[in-house]
């Protein structure tokens, strides 16, 4: 018996072929053919139980026999903004760690102290996909182009928001403990962390004048990827349902 096999197909429910590249994998890699049973998955939270109708070197028909709404783990939007590593390969991996786990929405910074300019998202959106696929989630991270961090903090005057940083000048709290004891009540939690050398102290102060809460990972001194996960993993544990 085969192992049902998962296909990201947006708008899924109203194409009746895969994408050129999932296809691809689903005839030269996995070998399917007509009558195989396949799941797909749009992204925005439903799955549809299929059967492949007609498998080719270049295409793979499919009808969908059954709709699969799923329920959202979490009950907020969980969005984290971070500054990428100098060594992309470290951010893609909390990338894709972070899709296992779960979350919505993920934000890159150019920050003052930034070793890293420059990010492709397109290679961030296939290892989103690949993600989401290995780990079932039925709802796709939204991948955002790298900004400035004036401009996020200008884009991003609503929602909880919160800025984890190391300066003990500034006053701060633990985000596990802010957000276990008092869950905000906004649809969306964002959460920034800065890279390697921290965000300067005057993006932490403009953040704090923007309405940003001072938080804290804990007390160890945690590496820009371990600390982006860390805090994808407090959210989602707090507004998991």
């Amino acid at each position: 018996m085969k192992e049902t096999r998962y296909f990201y197909v947006p708008n899924a429910s109203n194409e009746t072929e895969l994408p050129t590249e999932e296809a691809t994998h689903a005839v030269r890699v996995l070998r399917l053919q007509a009558g195989d049973e396949i799941v797909l998955m749009d992204g925005v939270g439903t799955f549809y139980k299929a059967a492949v109708t007609m498998a080719s070197s270049k295409h793979c028909m499919y009808e969908i026999q059954e709709h699969l709404p799923q329920d959202r783990q979490w009950a907020h939007h969980l969005h984290l903004a971070i500054a990428p590593t100098k060594d992309i390969g470290r951010i893609e991996w909390l990338v894709e760690k972070a899709t296992e786990i779960g979350f919505d929405e993920i934000s890159f910074l150019n920050c003052k102290f930034s070793e890293r300019k420059t990010l492709r998202t397109d290679r961030i959106e296939r290892i989103v996909v690949s993600a989401m696929k290995q780990s079932r989630k039925a709802w796709k991270p939204v991948v955002n182009e790298m900004v400035t961090f004036s401009d996020f903090i200008a884009a991003h005057s609503e929602g909880a928001r919160y800025i984890c940083h190391c300066y003990s000048e500034i006053e701060k709290t633990d985000f596990f403990h802010t957000l276990n004891t008092n869950l905000p009540t906004s649809e969306e939690i964002i959460v920034m962390v800065g890279p390697e050398g921290d965000f300067s102290i005057d993006e932490v102060r403009l953040a704090l004048n923007k309405g940003f809460l001072s938080t804290s990972l804990g007390t160890s001194r945690l590496r820009t990827e371990t600390a982006g996960l860390s805090a994808v993993m407090l959210m989602n544990l707090c507004t998991r349902k």
